[in-house]
């Protein structure tokens, strides 16, 4: 069962932390990110000359004042009247003449508003994880409308980015995707890298919504992209490859999972921000956990878990916990792994990742299940149900179909189970999770040779092989092109 996929919103807070103080909560920085649209593109030499001249003669000063020892009087007034484009250096110089910012001659953007700008995503993020859902969202739209007023596209894309976040959260996907495409437009003209945070939200909502092998089309193709650059971005990279695993996993394709792992954890010494290596640690676990290795797993998670309680990230160390869960689970310590997930699921309600929780409810069921108490568990999957299924959560809807099949088929009503089966099985066709298809198509055979019906059981077995032979399941094509520098040795 697929364990720990969702994304609380890591990638909303992962710009930039490196040298934060201890306890406090992260926050974006001020400044123009790489990338960000040029403000002389976008302003005439006249418009900026009509700013200079008013805040000089706010400030009664002369231009020969103004000029001071660098330029003449004569510069700027030419500047002043729109028949010479400043230059950087100049704009800057008299930014600091006048008392405010280069960003605000050149684009007319009040001083400090990109600052505020970003802080104010700072305050959604705390009201996020803070359980505020809609406060943070109208937050965001504020500060969306204050950055289109004022022509900040770079910030008008984080801003969609952050809002597509919140949408994963609560589980609107087509939503999300709107925000991330909206995004993109914005960034349309922009380095690769400044596209990266969107592409992996988009990346995210589909493999979400259970359309996995487009996922990893996305994630692939943006890999390969940079990686074909010759001089790679490490922090997006390494992004990229921790989200990819997921998806690998879900489509049984675990050696590539383990190698976007390794790669992944080539770039972290060269990766400043702090959150975003305890998500790569995260998604580590998930793959060892894969593999059968539980302890090393429990050693990443204990590292991810070190961080987001050092950040105080509620929404990222409910996922540790929903992992450790599913570790105590695969060990038999089924009294500890319940205890972990009611944990996980009690703080992802808290902090309104609704979607997120309801998969956590999934495997809480199947501990609950193989506990004994399966009255418990079919009462906590029918409801599930009405909120999980084709386009939006796929995987778990079918985890949850073929969970409550063993039920049925425990209890000896087979009709029932064989239903829940049924139910299952086109739901990991179209998400591609090949090892889940196949357990699953396993299930349904034994259920039909049981009862003598052996066509209908060599059909389904035949069904959950194909699909582990299904060329992009397990093999998913050539694999994207390692970064051209590692540096530390593949394990």
């Amino acid at each position: 069962m697929s364990t720990g996929s969702g994304d609380c919103g890591e990638d909303w807070r992962s710009q930039a932390r490196s040298g934060a103080p201890s306890g406090t909560r992260p926050r974006t920085p001020s400044g123009t990110p790489s990338g960000a649209p040029s403000a002389d593109a976008r302003s005439s030499a006249k418009e900026i000359g009509a700013r200079i001249q008013r805040l000089r003669s706010e400030q009664e000063l002369t231009q020969r004042q103004l000029a001071g020892t660098r330029y003449t009087a004569a510069y700027v007034s030419t500047v002043e009247a729109g028949k010479a484009r400043a230059s950087q250096t100049a704009l800057r110089y008299l930014a600091e003449r006048l008392g405010t910012t280069y960003e605000q001659l050149a684009e007319g953007v009040p001083a400090g508003l990109r600052a505020e700008l970003r802080e104010g995503l700072g305050e959604a993020d705390r009201l996020a994880d803070e359980g505020s859902g809609d406060r943070a969202e109208q937050t965001l739209v504020d500060l969306l409308e204050r950055a289109a007023r004022h022509g900040l596209p770079d910030i008008q894309a984080d801003i969609n980015v952050a809002l597509g976040h919140c949408m994963l959260r609560r589980g609107g996907l087509a939503e999300a995707r709107e925000c991330f495409d909206r995004a993109l437009a914005l960034l349309a003209d922009q380095p690769l890298p400044a596209r990266v945070r969107a592409i992996r939200g988009q990346a995210i909502a589909h493999q979400l919504g259970g359309d996995i092998r487009y996922s990893c089309y996305l994630l692939e193709q943006t890999i390969d992209e940079l990686n074909g650059g010759g001089l790679p971005d490490p922090a997006a990279l390494l992004l990229l490859y921790a989200t990819i695993i997921t998806p690998y996993l879900d489509m049984g394709a675990l050696e590539r999972a383990a190698k976007a792992a390794d790669l992944a954890l080539d770039l972290a010494p060269r990766v400043a921000d702090p959150v975003a290596v305890a998500g790569l640690h995260r998604s580590v676990a998930r793959t060892l956990a894969g593999g059968g290795r539980f302890d090393e797993a429990e050693a990443y998670l204990v590292k991810a878990q070190e961080v987001y309680e050092q950040w105080q990230i509620r929404a990222e160390l409910a996922q540790c916990h929903w992992m450790r869960g599913y570790l105590h689970t695969q060990h038999g310590r089924l009294a500890e792994a319940e205890d972990e997930l009611t944990r996980a699921l009690g703080m992802l309600r808290s902090t309104g990742a609704a979607f997120y929780a309801a998969q956590v409810e999934v495997e809480l069921a199947d501990v609950r299940f193989r506990r004994g108490h399966g009255a418990d568990a079919e009462h906590l999957l029918t409801a599930l149900l009405d909120g999980l299924g084709p386009g939006h959560g796929a995987v778990h809807a079918a985890a949850a179909h073929r969970l409550l099949g063993l039920i049925r088929e425990q209890r000896g009503d087979l009709a029932d189970a064989e239903r829940h089966y049924r139910a299952a099985l086109p739901l990991q066709e179209e998400a591609d999770a090949a090892g889940d298809l196949a357990d699953t198509a396993r299930l349904l055979g034994d259920l039909l040779e049981r009862q003598g019906r052996l066509e209908d059981a060599i059909a389904a077995y035949r069904r959950g092989l194909t699909g582990l032979a299904r060329p992009g399941t397990t093999t998913l094509g050539p694999a994207p092109a390692p970064p051209p520098v590692t540096s530390r040795p593949v394990r």
